[in-house]
């Protein structure tokens, strides 16, 4: 009986373990600024993208630089500021599904 009960347990504490692996496997990853400056660029919605791919281009005083680096590699399933806009350093500008 008590051999049963330890069995019971364990799968039920694996079927969680996994559950919350697949929730955390396919949530979608935020993607930050880290210059402040008025948008010029997004990557389009749905578009594949690698680690390191541009997402945001902004101007500055200086010019023209990207303002968020895919962290990586996926999808992109939201962009969160348009063209024109006004984004700070630390803004989230994209959410990414991780492949």
């Amino acid at each position: 009986m008590l051999h049963k009960k330890a069995l019971i347990i364990l799968v039920v504490l694996l079927l969680t373990v996994t559950g919350v692996w697949t929730v955390t496997a396919s949530s979608l990853i935020e993607q930050h600024s880290v210059l402040s400056g008025t948008v010029v660029s997004t990557v389009a919605v749905g578009t594949s993208v690698n680690e390191g791919a541009e997402l945001v281009r902004v101007t500055t005083i200086a010019g023209s630089a990207t303002a968020a680096r895919a962290t990586t590699a996926g999808v992109v399933k939201e962009v969160t500021v348009q063209r024109g806009s006004r984004i700070n350093s630390g803004d989230v500008v994209a959410r990414i599904e991780a492949q």
